[in-house]
């Protein structure tokens, strides 16, 4: 493991999320801890986007934004809100270039699949029925999102893919949960890795899925069928359950014809970019925020 991600493990919470209530507590704890990051170049904007139900949104602009990203929180699915994500959404936005659209979609376990996914399609429906309200090129919207977001933002594409939906133009996966079966050489025999383990995973999945069958948009490793996908940067970290199945599917979308980006990060875990002042973590934010500017800015 890198020595200055090592260091912070001690400091972590413990949090098994078989009960997501508490859960959700000590992640608003140590998202507030974050410091707080630097707007000054950009509108922030909070919306409501009307659905079924209507779904809470925060804008982050940037002064000449031409693309913009549908950007759904981690949390496995149970935890994470608008403002847990605050920080991450707006370095995206300040590093990239590009409209940030922050996607507050409803929680398992009251809220199953497909809940969240279908947030995160009418976002990404109004996201390009409204462009030119919005200021940005509608050729020019992708969808994104690390860990459970990374799995929504799969979905999401997916389905509009299905669909005929919103054209998307790039999908950006942060180690993004992808297969339920949890069959892989990392999703088997990782159980004692920092933040995110093979408990955990089982018991994130338990809730989203509740008594629904999973489906390609719920778990998207389980498609049969990745062509005709939009372009993707893939980030996986070495000590993380999810690693088999992330490089899998970058494999598999690059067997369809997909452009892919594949950015493996040797001695990370889950969500180690959070600690920012390791240089790997500095690394990898900035790579993340240089594709979403080469695919949508530029």
């Amino acid at each position: 493991m890198d020595p200055e991600l090592e260091a912070f493990i001690p400091l972590f919470p413990r949090a098994d999320l078989t009960d997501p209530i508490p859960d959700r507590a000590k992640l608003a704890e140590l998202a507030a801890a974050i410091p707080e990051p630097d707007v000054s170049g950009l509108e922030v904007e909070d919306r409501t986007v009307p659905g079924d139900p209507d779904v809470a949104v925060r804008i982050y602009r940037p002064h000449e934004a031409r693309g913009a990203i549908v950007w759904l929180h981690g949390g496995g699915w149970v935890m994470g809100d608008l403002n847990t994500e605050h920080p991450w959404a707006a370095r995206i936005a300040e590093g990239s270039g590009v409209m940030v659209i922050s996607v507050a979609y409803r929680l398992a376990p009251e809220n199953p699949f497909p809940a969240a996914l279908d947030d995160a399609y009418t976002v990404l429906t109004w996201a390009s029925e409204h462009a030119g309200e919005l200021g940005i090129d509608p050729e020019r919207i992708a969808v994104g999102g690390h860990s459970a977001g990374g799995c929504l933002a799969a979905g999401a594409a997916l389905r509009a893919r299905d669909e005929q939906g919103p054209p998307i133009r790039y999908q950006l996966l942060n180690q993004p949960a992808l297969d339920d079966r949890q069959r892989t050489f990392s999703a088997r025999t990782f159980t004692d890795t920092p933040w995110m383990n093979r408990d955990k995973i089982t018991a994130a999945w338990g809730h989203y899925l509740g008594s629904a069958a999973p489906t390609p948009y719920a778990a998207p490793a389980r498609a049969d069928d990745l062509s005709g996908l939009p372009p993707a940067y893939i980030a996986s970290a070495e000590l993380c359950p999810n690693r088999d199945e992330d490089i899998a599917y970058a494999l598999r979308l690059l067997e369809a014809g997909v452009p892919v980006e594949l950015h493996h990060w040797p001695g990370t875990f889950h969500g180690s970019q959070a600690i920012l002042s390791a240089d790997i973590s500095q690394r990898q934010n900035a790579e993340l925020m240089a594709a979403l500017r080469r695919a949508l800015a530029e």
